[in-house]
């Protein structure tokens, strides 16, 4: 059995990925979170893109446990905020990990901006890198629109508030396989399928 560490403590993020493994029959491969290993120290989140972030924590996962290590970084990139909060969607109020001041403050810059003016896309990379040094970094996006107040109780982050391009559900209205199935970090995880399947055989 190959040992995968998913560099994260998001608990929902691991669940997503094995369900995803599990989905495509790829077997061989036990997935670890940050929980499962010693503590290293984990550089700050300094890139001025979603790849260089993802790639960085992955490195680090890497060098501290000698695991092959997949890392994301993703965000909400709004349109009539010319694609902010992006990579700092996490902490756009000012507190890391606060959802609910982060999507308050989004929906509060948003106030005066129109139904045909509040697109917005939801961006993931993943990166995933071997012992050996081989990295393989990938992209995933999810488009829809914002909407003016939370619905949903399914997902985190800005979840309630984002209806997915042919949808009329929020993303935190659907059940945990559709939103694997479309969501951005659904999406870029899959384009790493043929990397992690040649790992499983490995």
């Amino acid at each position: 059995m190959t040992k995968l560490l998913l560099a994260t403590r998001n608990q929902k993020k691991l669940g997503e990925l094995r369900r995803i493994l599990e989905a495509e029959g790829i077997a061989g491969i036990e997935v670890l979170g940050l929980a499962d290993v010693d503590e290293f120290p984990e550089a700050p989140e300094t890139a001025p893109d979603f790849e260089g972030n993802a790639v960085a924590k992955a490195r680090d996962a890497v060098a501290a446990t000698g695991l092959p290590a997949v890392a994301d970084d993703s965000g909400l990139a709004v349109d009539a905020l010319n694609g902010m909060p992006g990579i700092l969607s996490a902490r756009w109020s000012g507190r890391h990990g606060d959802d609910d001041a982060n999507l308050d403050l989004v929906l509060a810059q948003l106030t005066d901006t129109p139904d045909d003016r509040r697109g917005a896309a939801f961006v993931c990379a993943a990166a995933l890198v071997l012992p050996s040094g081989e990295e393989t970094i990938v992209r995933g996006e999810w488009r829809g629109t914002l909407l003016r107040a939370r619905r949903g109780t399914h997902g985190f982050g800005y979840d309630p508030i984002f209806v997915p391009d042919g949808e009329t559900r929020s993303s935190a209205e659907l059940e945990p396989s559709e939103k694997d199935a479309a969501s951005h970090r659904g999406r870029a995880l899959r384009a790493l399928l043929p990397a992690l399947r040649d790992l499983a055989k490995a």
